[in-house]
Parts: structure tokens; C-alpha cells; sequence
């Protein structure tokens, strides 16, 4: 293998791929990122056996060829190297390539592409073709609610499923759930349901290039993967088997109190009372006064610490219903009003053991629930 390649374009695709190297494997190659020669460009994968990534990049190709090289090192190397051309040449008896730019010289002892594990062959099913910027968005608003505890697999996981127009993506963690839904202009003739790791869709979001208007989405009825093909990226994922909760269940069909706020000042009042609420488990409390004559309807946000001190922020509303004082999870509230894209969000409640709802105003797509926290005295 004998090629030349711009330096940003190799630090860029090689900041992709190491994203899914395993740190820690018992296979060395898995500590490797697969450097190949396609169809006139260069390709580096990395992949931890759970989670591929794949990038294409433009080079100069001399002679064909593949190699692994070490992911740490390799990453390290092109980061120092001056923004010129990068000359690379593979020995292939000793398995060392030779990086070269400006006058550094340096070389890296590699492993054998062949023992580098297969990714998914182009050839495959017919995939379906998912807006770039909507899908962005909607994994902003949905994997925030998935679990980082293993002990329950499902829910570090994304729910995705598509009937007939329309894709819905939800996840919870047992103390919040969210759900957005989207309609797709060209969806499958069959029904789709999978579990998806919610950090493969978080990489998915940050790896997908802005000059990308849509992306397929593949999932092989022969194989328990999720394939996302770009026109310079390619991202595999095991899914996760097992029941993802009856999500639907969770959702309150009713309310007695509703309540819109501005969502930046919502957003405001939440961040501050986290200050005060990390010595008690993030707790805040919500008064909600409906108003009167006299004036608008305001929402106390006020949090406690025994240590700290204690902060109140008044929030002016428009309350429909009964008064209620509730308390969540503050740290909940600020990631999901920090997601929503409306000016105004509403909070809808039925008590302060019941969960609340929250939702953005003017638009239908997205739910939030979040469970209530005991109020305490």
C-alpha cells in the first residue's frame, strides 16, 4: 500500500472511527483501526465488536492495500503532524508502515488487515432513507432518558419503530421516559422494530457530516445489526434483544393542572436550583399558582441544601387548573428543556405523586414524562 492523503482529512476521519476502538480488548486488533485502499479512496474502520465506525476519505492511491494500525498511536502521530500532505507506504513482509510528512519519519509497527473483523458488505437490503437533520434532532431528544446501568440492557437503549409513514423513537430509564415521532416521506412496506444502543445513535449524530442531507438506515432481517450508510460514513450496531417497556402505559392520559412557561426562563430557573439541589439527590420543588385578576400565574422553583443555602426563582405562567406543589429530579428537567426546540413548553400534572408531562408548545412530536420526587417536609 502506497498513498497520499491531506493531513486535516486523515485527522478527521481517524477522530471518527477511534471513537468505537476498544480501549481494552483481549484481541490487540481490536486496538487497531483498519487503514484500506476502496475504490480510489482511503478507509478507516474501528470497531470494539459492538459498535463499527467506518469513514472514506480522499487520497492519492499509488498501490492498493490494507493494513491495522495502532489506534492510540496512529491518532497521536497525525495530530502533531504539520497540515501538509501525509505520505504513507506500507511494508507488507514486516507489516510496518512508514508515515511521512515534511521531515517527520516515523514507523509503525501494524497487524494484518486479515485479522481485523469483517464489516457488513455493501450488497445488502434496500435501506430506508431518513432526513439527516430531523433524525438529529430527534436523537437529541431521546437518548438523554436512556440508562447508563447495565444491569437492565433495554433501557441504555433506543426504541425504534416505524408503521407504515411515521417513526417513533423512544427510551426511558425508569424515572423519565421520551418520545418523539416523526413522519418519513418514503417508509418501509413493512413494519420496523429494533433496540438500539442509545451511544450508537449518539455517535451517529456527532460522526454524520453536515454536507449530508439523508442517510440509510439498514436493518438485514439476517442479522441482528443496524447499518447507517452516509456518502462518507458508514456506522454498524448490535442491537439489543430483549421487551423494551409497554412505554405507552406510562404516558398520562389526563391532567388536572397545565402549565406554559417560557422555556429559556423555565430552563434558567432549573439551572440555578441545581446548584442548591446537588446535596439533596437534585431535588427542586415546583409551586404552581394559577393566577387571578391581579395577575399572570407564577411557578416557584426553589431548591434546598443544608449546607449551601437555599434559592427561590419565580417564573411567570399561564396556569390552566388546580394549584399544585411538586417535586422533580432538577437535573431531569434541565436536559430535557435543553432539547426542546419551541419558545414555550407546557407542564401538565395531576398531583405530586403523579408524573408530569412535558411538552412543547405548538408542536405535537415530542413528550417528555418525568417521574415526581417525594416533596418532603
Amino acid at each position: 500500500m502506497k498513498v497520499s492523503v491531506l493531513q486535516e482529512n486523515l485527522a478527521r476521519g481517524l477522530t471518527k472511527v477511534s471513537r468505537a476502538v476498544s480501549p481494552r480488548s483481549t484481541l490487540p486488533v481490536l486496538g487497531n483501526i483498519l487503514v484500506a485502499t476502496d475504490d480510489g479512496r482511503l478507509r478507516l474502520s474501528g470497531t470494539n465488536l459492538e459498535l463499527g465506525i467506518t469513514c472514506w476519505i480522499g487520497a492519492k492511491i499509488e498501490d492498493e492495500g490494507a493494513t491495522t494500525v495502532p489506534a492510540r498511536t496512529f491518532v497521536d502521530l497525525v495530530n502533531t503532524l504539520p497540515t501538509e500532505t501525509v505520505e504513507m507506504e506500507l511494508t507488507t513482509r514486516t507489516q510496518t508502515l512508514n508515515v511521512r510528512s515534511g521531515t517527520f519519519n516515523n514507523n509503525i509497527k501494524c497487524i494484518d488487515a486479515q485479522e481485523f473483523p469483517p464489516m457488513p458488505p455493501k450488497e445488502l437490503e434496500e435501506g430506508i432513507e431518513l432526513n439527516l437533520a430531523d433524525l438529529r434532532e430527534m436523537i437529541s431528544q431521546v437518548t438523554f432518558a436512556a440508562s447508563s446501568d447495565d444491569a437492565r440492557p433495554v433501557l441504555t437503549g433506543v426504541l425504534v419503530e416505524i408503521l407504515g409513514g411515521e417513526m417513533t423513537l423512544a427510551a426511558a430509564d425508569g424515572f423519565r421516559l421520551s418520545v418523539r415521532k416523526a413522519q418519513l416521506s418514503n417508509g418501509p412496506d413493512r413494519s420496523v422494530k429494533a433496540i438500539i444502543p442509545a451511544r450508537a445513535l449518539s455517535e451517529l449524530a456527532r460522526i454524520a457530516g453536515d454536507d449530508e442531507d439523508t442517510i440509510q438506515m439498514i436493518l438485514p432481517s439476517d442479522r441482528s445489526q443496524a447499518i447507517f450508510r452516509g456518502r462518507d460514513f458508514e456506522l454498524v450496531s448490535q442491537l439489543i434483544d430483549g421487551a423494551f417497556p409497554d412505554y405507552q402505559g406510562i404516558i398520562p392520559t389526563s391532567h388536572s393542572s397545565r402549565t406554559v412557561l417560557p422555556t429559556a426562563g423555565f430552563l434558567h430557573a432549573c439551572k440555578a436550583a441545581d446548584i442548591f439541589a446537588r446535596e439533596s439527590a437534585h431535588s427542586a420543588r415546583l409551586n404552581i399558582i394559577p393566577g387571578d385578576d391581579q395577575g399572570p400565574g407564577t411557578v416557584e422553583v426553589t431548591a434546598t441544601a443544608a449546607e449551601t443555602g437555599s434559592n427561590e426563582i419565580t417564573v411567570d405562567a399561564t396556569i390552566e387548573g388546580e394549584p399544585i406543589e411538586i417535586a422533580f429530579n432538577v437535573r431531569f428537567l434541565v436536559e430535557v428543556l435543553s432539547v426542546v426546540e419551541s419558545s414555550s413548553v407546557a407542564l401538565e400534572t395531576s398531583g405530586p405523586a403523579s408524573p408530569g408531562v412535558i411538552k412543547p408548545v405548538g408542536r405535537d412530536d415530542f413528550l417528555h414524562v418525568v417521574m415526581p420526587m417525594h416533596l418532603g417536609r
